[in-house]
């Protein structure tokens, strides 16, 4: 459980980092470019605890899809980016692959059992 708890971690400072190197305006800026170094270590620091006991592809699918639509999200709300339904929709088509991934996960045994 520790595991998921450290992923999803992992994938909040992947949406924290997004939106620091956004703010840096290419590293002129100094605090928005120490939160993104800071946020970056957390990440990747989250993801390598992880994947010791959850498999890679399913780790890094969860991990990309939490900062991919984390950072659309912010986008929307932060940043007055359009919020059409069309782009609902593709971050619904994210959420939905990374979930189908996870129920069909395979073991190392060949039987499927879900991830989550």
């Amino acid at each position: 459980m520790l595991a998921w708890i450290a992923l999803v971690f992992a994938g909040l400072m992947e949406i924290i980092y997004a939106a620091a190197l956004e703010r840096s305006e290419t590293f002129t800026r100094l605090w928005p470019s120490v939160v993104f170094v800071v946020a970056v270590a957390l990440s990747m620091g989250g993801l390598a605890y992880s994947i010791r006991t959850i498999p890679l592809g399913t780790a890094y699918a969860v991990w990309v899809g939490i900062g991919a639509v984390g950072t659309v999200i912010y986008g929307m709300v932060a940043l007055d980016e359009p919020a059409t339904a069309l782009r609902m929709g593709c971050i619904a088509l994210i959420v939905i692959g990374i979930v189908g991934l996870n129920l069909l996960h395979v073991s190392s045994t060949g039987e499927p059992h879900a991830a989550l």
